[in-house]
């Protein structure tokens, strides 16, 4: 049976292999019901965590791979990837990305999420990536919009960016789920467009991803729950 933990917070697993995976979700137990394993984890067994995790523990997973390829190779990759009875997956947010991912995923329960622009990144980055001239937000929220379009079932934006996306017609019924999560009074880390939990989702997230505040702490469990406190309560 899955626990019922608040599935708003997603704890982001970015630690060097499974091994260490498993044994942060053995010390979090109850508490996180929802679990993101990104590229750094995937050769060091993510996708077995991922099943273990998912079939024996009855946890969420989200699959951070922000896929980038041309339309049939990103389909076949995505259709594999859904045969894994996963919850997310990520894939870069250009409309043909997008649009291949939705079609590898027809027929699972695999959501696509685009990402927008990197949380990482800030307006001086996109200078020196000659990504066009223009207010960050204003980028961020154009690209969500054409990801939705395309079939994407939610986007990956910063909390600064969240209001602007749920505004959008586009947005009706769709996910926003925010990294560049940190608690108050926590280091910012390598993010530079943050928020709060409770900032982020009344920003219009549904879901947040919190990583290094809870696995670097000394008491992973509370400090997880620390994070679940400053949530509001569910609408």
């Amino acid at each position: 049976m899955p626990d019922q933990a608040d599935d708003r917070l997603i704890v982001a697993l970015d630690l060097p292999d499974a091994h260490a995976g498993l044994t942060l979700a053995g010390q979090l137990g109850e508490a996180v019901s929802f679990y993101k394993i990104g590229l750094g984890m995937l050769t060091g067994g993510g996708l077995a965590l991922a099943n273990e995790l998912k079939s024996e523990h009855g946890k969420r997973i989200f699959l951070d791979m922000k896929l980038f390829d041309i339309g049939a190779t990103v389909e076949a990759a995505v259709r594999g990837l859904a045969r894994f009875d996963l919850d997310f997956l990520t894939v870069h947010g250009d409309p043909n990305v997008v649009r291949a991912a939705a079609e590898g995923a027809a027929g699972s329960g695999l959501t696509i999420l685009a990402v927008t622009i990197l949380t990482s990144l800030d307006r001086g980055d996109l200078d020196a990536a000659m990504i066009r001239a223009g207010d960050l937000p204003e980028i961020v929220t154009e690209r969500a919009a054409r990801a939705f379009e395309a079939g994407a079932g939610g986007v990956i934006a910063s909390p600064n960016e969240a209001a602007a996306i749920r505004a959008l017609p586009q947005a009706a019924g769709r996910l926003i789920v925010t990294p560049g999560v940190r608690p108050a009074g926590a280091d910012a880390g390598d993010q530079k467009r943050i928020a709060t939990p409770a900032a982020a989702l009344a920003a219009g997230a549904d879901h947040i991803v919190v990583g290094r505040p809870i696995w670097q702490a000394a008491d992973p469990r509370a400090a997880a729950e620390a994070v679940l406190a400053e949530l509001p309560a569910p609408v």
